[in-house]
């Protein structure tokens, strides 16, 4: 009747057609009058309808994906006021008709003419338009499902920061800051003026627009792409005056873009900041998390982080909004728990977990998209994906375990990733691999061999534990024993006597502090020492890559290097975080480096520092899946004065609020019921430790002290605490 059901895009999600198809469902009742009513739907091409763009030169994702032309099937469920119903699904007797939106693509944007616009498929006006019979026709071999993941909306429309008039009539139109979604325009001018926009994540030194970052694969010479495709395959929208008096609203509905700057071509008249704003789209995802402290820098970072895993929330967690769009595993290893912090990811990681399972090989190997799409890059086989990205199938089994307690999960792919395991162990070399990506944009030479080799210990200790948590005693201690031999193959290989392993990188030596696989204390130190040294010689910068980034706050958390965590993380110069936002960064680059053409600065794989802040300088850590117990141990490293952030578990907000203030660290905690905590206070010689005003002692809420590792521990309930320790 006119009126658009629900507020969702790009709707339903993507995932391999030939296995599942999603669909949702909505309650119309509202939109319902009485006599009779229309019911019509746009169709666009999403990713089942992709163009056969050729990426890089080689993949054509169309033809590995489950394609076809665009389709639709649909259900009308009426319930009577006497308690009869009808259904009214898509059949024979609906009609069709050509729409306004006349090219529509994920990747290349949306070309839109508004006189061809006709009203009359939902009763507002008759252009006596002809209609004609649809086509019946078989839809995808997968099966149905109910859409439970988040839909994606729009979450923030941005008002643009500056318009620029450039040469030519046109228009510089810059947002203020990077994000995924389209603009929205208000426009008014005579029939058929056709008004372009080319989106960039970038500017020129000239002032104008560079949409080199932002190339749907690297598409940049004549014949790169494929027959019929751009020379340059940059994004771009266009939409065409209908020329009524009245003004025209629009928005780009089939695709999305990566952008802070639009260049606008033959707007009529002048632009103004009321004519053009930009829609954020995201999955619809509830925030979990917050964090703030006394550092301002960390402040702007967890900024830019928050908006560049939005940007890659479209019902799968994406490299990048533009260049790809693709669900890579490794980067999601990389950052899951940092999307975990901020978001309540359960149904969207429960989808995930379905996507790689859907488009689990035959031979059991696991794809390095999911959906595939046919990229397979030093992977054990040509089909599946390298080993840390094949981890992302069983790594988010293990998060959403250790989230949300969710056993269930293990149960229904228990099968899936038994076939995995034993596909990787048919593939090993002597229990080693030799193959791989490693550690994704270090900046040193990469281990190679040692980092394949523990990404497959991981997926056999793993599948270990999961056999134990499903009480399958046999297969757990199989998968241990398999594990500890390639533990020893492992060490016998790769590390020396002086603490060096394998080439000395500092990825090499905090994978191997991170897995643990050294148990002598005094080895293990040797192992520390040669990290410091490469600190130290570095200036206190990272070279580490997306992996061995989120290896190294973790580490560092459980070894109490808080000081030099601090001082890594707090680097303004190349290479870090900080360099990044000096240079203007609004969202995080795909490299350290800063690239005007080639790499994008849109991705999220090195933001899991944001995990940092929760559980090292917040303290916030789960004890047991679930968050049924809690620690809070804030570490307290010099430059910091104070924090304050919270993690909404499933039992409700986990908070942590700390400060320094002339000798004395004030700590405000709130845990949920039905939920115990051990709070971790600094111990100094000769301290006082109050909590809500009373001794430590004398309070009747502690449910028991302790000491340990040069802290204090306080045993609690759920309940709100403030604890103030002398230090």
């Amino acid at each position: 009747n006119g009126i658009k059901i629900g507020d969702y895009f790009l709707d339903a999600g993507w995932t391999a057609y030939d296995k599942q198809v999603l669909y949702n469902v909505h309650d119309i009742s509202s939109l319902m009058s009485g006599g009779n009513n229309k019911l019509g739907a746009i169709v666009g091409n999403g990713w089942y309808n992709l163009l056969p763009l050729k990426f890089w030169g080689r993949h054509t994702f169309r033809d590995i994906l489950s394609s076809g032309r665009p389709i639709l099937k649909a259900q009308l469920r009426i319930r009577y006021k006497d308690g009869s119903t009808e259904v009214i699904s898509t059949d024979e007797n609906w009609k069709v008709t050509r729409s306004p939106i006349v090219r529509n693509s994920i990747f290349l944007g949306e070309y839109y003419d508004a006189t061809l616009e006709d009203e009359s498929w939902y009763g507002l006006k008759d252009k006596n338009r002809d209609w004609n019979a649809v086509s019946v026709v078989p839809g995808p071999t997968g099966r149905m499902s109910v859409q439970t993941s988040p839909p994606i909306k729009i979450y923030k429309e941005t008002t643009p920061k500056h318009i620029i008039k450039q040469p030519g009539g046109k228009y510089l139109v810059d947002m203020g800051e990077n994000f995924a979604g389209v603009v929205k325009i208000k426009v008014k001018g005579p029939k058929g003026q056709k008004i372009s926009f080319r989106y960039g994540e970038d500017i020129g030194l000239d002032g104008t627009i560079n949409v080199m970052t932002s190339v749907a694969g690297q598409i940049k010479g004549p014949g790169t792409g494929g027959p019929g495709a751009p020379d340059i395959a940059w994004q771009e929208d266009s939409y065409i005056l209908r020329g009524e008096e009245a003004v025209e609203e629009w928005h780009p509905r089939f695709t999305f873009h990566s952008f802070r700057y639009v260049e606008v071509s033959g707007w009529p008249g002048i632009l103004d900041k009321k004519s053009i704003t930009g829609l954020a789209l995201a999955a619809d995802l509830e925030r979990t998390g917050s964090f703030v402290c006394s550092n301002t820098m960390f402040n702007n970072l967890f900024e830019v982080i928050d908006r560049t895993f939005l940007s890659n929330v479209f019902s799968v967690q994406s490299d990048c909004p533009a260049r790809e769009k693709l669900g890579y595993g490794g980067d999601i290893v990389a950052t899951a728990e940092s999307y975990l912090f901020n978001y309540n990811m359960q149904t969207f990681y429960r989808k995930t977990v379905e996507d790689f399972a859907n488009d689990q090989r035959a031979n059991g190997g696991i794809t390095e998209t999911a959906p595939y799409v046919g990229i397979s890059d030093k992977a054990p086989d040509a089909e599946s994906g390298p080993l840390g990205w094949q981890l992302a199938y069983p790594y988010l089994i293990k998060q959403l375990y250790d989230f949300y307690g969710d056993i269930s999960i293990i149960n229904d792919h228990f099968e899936n990733l038994e076939k995995q395991v034993r596909f990787l162990i048919s593939n090993a070399e002597d229990d080693l691999f030799s193959i791989g990506l490693s550690d994704h944009e270090a900046l040193d030479e990469k281990p190679i061999a040692l980092t394949s080799s523990l990404f497959y210990y991981h997926h056999l200790k793993l599948f270990a534990e999961f056999a134990g948590i499903v009480d399958k005693k046999e297969k757990e201690e199989d998968y241990k024993r398999r594990s500890e031999i390639i533990r020893q193959k492992i060490i016998q290989q790769f590390f020396q006597k002086d603490g060096q392993m394998d080439n000395g990188t500092q990825t090499a030596q905090l994978f191997a502090l991170w897995y643990q696989i050294i148990k002598d204390n005094e080895a293990r130190e040797s192992l520390l020492n040669k990290l410091e040294e490469s600190f130290a010689k570095q200036g206190w910068h990272l070279s580490t890559g997306i992996f061995g980034t989120k290896m190294l706050f973790d580490v560092l958390r459980d070894l109490e290097k808080e000081d030099w965590a601090y001082e890594i993380a707090n680097q303004r110069t190349f290479p870090g975080w900080g360099y990044m936002l000096e240079h203007g960064a609004t969202t995080l680059w795909e490299t350290w480096a800063y690239s005007d053409n080639v790499y994008s600065h849109n991705h999220p794989m090195f933001g899991s520092i944001n995990e940092w802040f929760y559980r090292s300088i917040l303290g916030i850590n789960l004890a047991e899946p679930g968050f049924n117990k809690i620690v809070i141990r804030p570490q307290l490293p010099e430059g910091l004065s104070w924090a304050s952030g919270h993690y909404d578990s499933i039992h409700g907000r986990i908070g942590s609020t700390w400060k320094i203030d002339k000798g004395v660290f004030y700590l405000d905690v709130e845990i949920p019921v039905n939920t115990t905590a051990e709070i971790w206070l600094p111990k100094k010689q000769g301290e006082i430790v109050h909590v809500d005003g009373l001794l430590l002692d004398a309070s009747g809420r502690i449910l028991e002290t302790g000491a340990e590792s040069n802290h204090i521990i306080a045993r609690i309930g759920s309940g709100k605490y403030s604890f103030q320790v002398s230090l």
